[in-house]
């Protein structure tokens, strides 16, 4: 199953596109990433082929968790294209059903008052 993914980070306006190719659980998925971010680039040209079975099992010990650890320091370790990436092979290797994901956000002022 082929997969692809556009992501928007968020406030840094890099967008990123994620395409999974695979053909099961069992076997290899490959990957392209194509991105705006220099860090997303580098930590795409270390995840080209996963089992996503493995990254399943290994959760955050993966290689995309463990390459984007890695690579994405500061600001950049809360990125959300390591998250998508993950999605993208799920799906492409038959562990999930393609579903968009959401992550919204509402700002509102905090007044933090001691009440002691």
């Amino acid at each position: 199953m082929k997969v692809s993914i556009n992501i928007q980070a968020g406030i840094c306006g890099f967008e990123t596109t994620v395409t999974a190719c695979g053909s099961g659980v069992k076997e290899p998925t490959l990957i392209e990433i194509e991105s705006n971010c220099d860090k997303i680039i580098a930590l795409g040209e270390s995840v080209r082929e996963v089992r996503g079975l493995d990254e399943i099992t290994r959760g955050f010990d993966g290689v995309i968790m463990s390459e984007a650890r890695n690579v994405l320091r500061g600001c950049c370790a809360g990125c959300v294209v390591p998250a998508g990436i993950f999605k993208a092979i799920q799906v492409a290797s038959e562990l999930a059903l393609p579903k968009d994901i959401l992550i919204s956000m509402t700002k509102e002022q905090y007044n933090n008052v001691n009440k002691d």
